[in-house]
């Protein structure tokens, strides 16, 4: 099957999976989904959202954050990895918010990528869900599942997005990046997963990459399959 044809289909039954995925992190405007989206780096969302009310409940504006300290912010969101340097990311781009910005998050991939701790997957995120941008955000569960689909290689992240954005549809990508995201957490985990049971993965991954995946089963699931042949 052709890529084409395979990102046609499994844009059809995630579209029927997932019609209207909601946006994981809990936020009300661009700054606290850009701040939540910082703290979700290498942190599931669900501990950002249990750790968010409290933060926004402080400061939910750059004005009110640049006037926190450091060490404040920190006791705020320490149960998230990477708090200290979080903490020091969140405290200067409020703070640049306020100086270059008017407080405002600028509606840019650029300049907010020129803001502390905020890379291009952060600024794809906030771009596509605050401001309505068809952007392809990348992250590990679409990186992992586009490798097994066979929709690129998985060099790097930015060769998956490259890819992606080639063969999906722009008018698609605001959904699509949740959609998958959704799909991995619920279908497709990094680990244990068997590729032949896997609704997507069963009929899209080559035969040798099921076969390669199969090696990494716990011996089980690997006795399971043998029985039930």
């Amino acid at each position: 099957m052709k890529k084409a044809d395979k990102a046609a289909r499994i844009l059809e039954m995630l579209e029927e999976l997932y019609p209207n995925p909601p946006i994981p992190l809990d936020h009300k405007d661009p700054y606290t989904l850009l701040i939540a989206v910082l703290l979700s780096a290498q942190t599931t969302d669900k501990k950002v959202n249990e750790v968010t009310p409290e933060l926004f409940k402080a400061a939910d504006n750059p004005h009110d954050m640049a006037q926190l300290e450091v060490d404040d912010i920190k006791h705020l969101i320490r149960q998230i990895g990477l708090a200290n340097s979080k903490a020091k990311n969140i405290r200067r781009l409020s703070e640049m918010l306020v100086e270059k910005y008017d407080g405002e998050v600028p509606a840019n991939m650029e300049l907010l990528e020129e803001l502390p701790g905020v890379g291009h997957k952060t600024a794809s995120v906030v771009m596509i869900q605050a401001f309505g941008d068809p952007a392809f955000p990348v992250d590990t569960h679409i990186h992992r599942l586009c490798a097994r689909w066979g929709l690129s290689d998985g060099s790097t992240v930015e060769k998956t997005e490259a890819d992606c954005k080639k063969l999906f549809p722009k008018s698609s990508w605001i959904k699509l990046h949740l959609q998958i995201i959704y799909f991995g957490r619920e279908y497709c985990p990094a680990r244990s997963h068997d590729l032949t049971e896997c609704p997507i993965c069963s009929w899209a991954a080559t035969k040798k990459r099921i076969a390669e995946e199969a090696k990494n089963l716990p011996a089980r699931m690997r006795n399971k399959k043998k029985a039930s042949a």
